[in-house]
């Protein structure tokens, strides 16, 4: 990646899509950025992430005080702006 994500345009983003509160967006992305990159690459160097066990790893931390739908949201619309920004894709 290349082009630098702006932080506050991407929390803005995803708090006008979901109607989540700032501090649990802040929250479920630091909580995301820490499970990748605890996961392991592959032989071609790439990290394919499950999002079910990212929900359940974020819902996991103690500091989550939130439900499998609104972190999903969260995740969706992080995604949504990414893809916007040409940052992201998925991978069939």
């Amino acid at each position: 990646m290349s082009e630098q994500i702006n932080e506050r345009e991407l929390i803005a983003y995803i708090a006008d899509e979901t109607d989540a509160d700032e501090k649990l967006i802040k929250l479920v992305l630091k909580h995301e950025q820490a499970f990748i990159n605890n996961a392991k690459e592959d032989k071609n160097g790439e990290v394919d992430i499950d999002g079910d066990e990212l929900v359940d790893y974020i819902l996991s931390r103690p500091d989550v005080k939130s439900n499998e739908l609104a972190v999903e949201s969260i995740l969706e619309a992080e995604m949504d702006y990414l893809m916007d920004k040409g940052l992201a894709g998925y991978i069939d």
